[in-house]
């Protein structure tokens, strides 16, 4: 679930257009994730952009009714540059508890490939390995998130295809911008109204896991992601998505809250 979550929720364009230049800020964003009527996840995502590089971080809990049967929390970060129009990240790191195990993910990233300097547990334990050939010139999912962040500013689009590598799996993403819409109100979102539609699908590649049917893991999955500017003088962000998982479907992620940190508090490495 939150790796779905992450995919899904942060699956964004590759290599983006040129963007307009954006002061160095922290944005932070909240969202609730309901499924089946409950509300089953919550994940907080910072943000730090500079004309220099980013910072993201995102923090990912499941909570309610699901958590009886699925615990789980994930904290991850990421930091990059650009290159021209690509994120390029440098180093990820990620840490939590799921199925029960103490996971632990620090890749560097050199000319393109992904270093794995961390992976606990083995991923061998649980699923197929995926070659270091595979892995190269991919990108991480909050690298991801950065670089689209920058083309919804810049081109009021989304249309890319690129892969995500995790230290773990390796997804096939696809973006097409599905236009403007106007997103009715809910009562699990202060947020609302005149939108930019984004389509996504997505498909693993390989790191299958051993006890799972290889054609249900490697199924597609759709989801659709709405963006808006929420406030004067930020970028556009999802305020709402709904996707696919694999234990329930479809899920709905609803931005509850958003807050800006003053450019003194970013981080160095998004300046």
């Amino acid at each position: 679930m939150p790796r779905t979550v992450l995919v899904l929720l942060l699956l964004w364009p590759l290599w983006p257009g040129p963007a307009r230049a954006q002061p160095a800020s922290d944005l932070d964003a909240t969202y609730a994730v309901y499924a089946a009527g409950f509300d089953t996840a919550s994940a907080q995502a910072r943000l730090a952009l500079s004309p220099a590089g980013y910072r993201v971080q995102f923090d990912f809990r499941i909570i309610g009714f699901f958590s009886a049967f699925i615990s789980g929390d994930m904290n991850t970060a990421v930091v990059g540059t650009w290159a021209g129009v690509t994120a390029v990240p440098r180093h990820l790191e990620a840490a939590g508890v799921w199925r029960g195990d103490q996971r632990h993910t620090i890749i560097d990233y050199q000319e393109g490939q992904p270093l794995i300097r961390t992976l606990l547990p083995p991923p061998e334990r649980e699923r197929d390995l995926v070659p270091a050939a595979l892995q190269r010139n991919t990108i991480d999912t909050l690298s991801a998130l950065a670089a689209m962040v920058r083309q919804v500013a810049a081109t009021d689009r989304c249309d890319a295809q690129g892969r995500l590598f995790d230290g773990r799996r390796l997804m096939e993403i696809t973006v097409s911008t599905g236009g403007r819409e106007d997103l009715p109100r809910s009562d699990r979102s202060p947020y609302y109204g005149p939108t930019l539609r984004c389509d996504f699908s997505g498909k693993l590649l390989a790191g299958f896991m051993h006890d799972e049917s290889i054609a249900q893991q490697a199924r597609v999955r759709h989801g659709s992601a709405w963006f808006a500017q929420v406030a004067p003088n930020v970028v556009p962000i999802p305020i709402r998505l709904t996707f696919e998982t694999r234990w329930f479907s479809p899920a709905t992620a609803y931005l509850a809250g958003f807050g800006q940190v003053a450019p003194a508090a970013s981080s160095d490495a998004a300046r």
